[in-house]
């Protein structure tokens, strides 16, 4: 990809630039349109406002089937959404020609799994204790405890990389399928492919805030689990 155009290049062509430049670009799209939702609030809500109540709605509705509290899922609302913010406007900026996706280097979807798995069993040990959080990962037995403990201590390590590398792979493969389009047929080729991504970019998105409110409802409903 080192040939391909990218505007960040007008400036510096190191790979930490270009990524640093494309995020800089995502947190900025991602805050005008916050602003621009919230500067003329409307009891009826109309236009971007509309759009991102639904989102928000969509996000509660979400933690609340997960969680099954419509109290925690608000809890967690900001996170998760702000993640799925990130996340969206990440992966559809490397749609456009000339930018590249934030989300296609292991700097930001490892940085994310990192928060999110800090974060999540931060509730945990917050929400029961950590002589009893760290119980739960040794199974129902005791007898079971030994063979159980390590396994959980694997599982819970490699989500950090299935977060990050699910997110990762996914986003960079997406990258290189559009510039392959581009460069067999730049006017006619790409144009289903831009739904396609689209449509994984949301997809993608999904998956991420789905796994987080599943890994925090691991966390903070231990009993029920039980």
């Amino acid at each position: 990809m080192k040939d391909l155009f990218l505007f960040s290049h007008f400036f510096h062509h190191s790979h930490s630039f270009v990524y640093f430049f494309n995020f800089v670009l995502v947190i900025i799209a991602c805050v005008l349109t916050a602003r621009a939702a919230t500067k003329k609030m409307q009891l009826v809500p109309k236009g971007l406002q509309n759009i991102l109540e639904a989102y928000l709605g969509g996000v509660v509705s979400m933690g609340r089937d997960t969680l099954g509290s419509d109290e925690l899922a608000r809890k967690y609302l900001p996170l998760v959404a702000t993640i799925g913010f990130i996340v969206f406007f990440s992966n559809v900026i490397g749609i456009i020609p000339g930018f590249e996706s934030p989300s296609s280097s292991l700097n930001l979807t490892l940085t994310l799994a990192l928060i999110v798995f800090i974060y999540y069993h931060y509730e945990g040990i917050k929400k029961n204790g950590i002589v009893n959080y760290i119980k739960h990962f040794m199974g129902p037995s005791k007898i079971l405890a030994p063979l159980m403990f390590p396994i959980e201590i694997i599982s819970h390590i490699s989500r950090i990389v299935s977060l990050s590398f699910r997110l990762f792979g996914n986003i960079k493969g997406d990258d290189l399928f559009l510039l392959v389009m581009l460069s067999l047929a730049p006017f006619v080729a790409p144009l289903p492919a831009y739904a396609l991504l689209t449509l994984m970019a949301v997809l993608q998105t999904f998956i991420f805030m789905m796994l987080t409110y599943v890994y925090l409802a691991g966390a903070v409903t231990i009993d029920e689990h039980h």
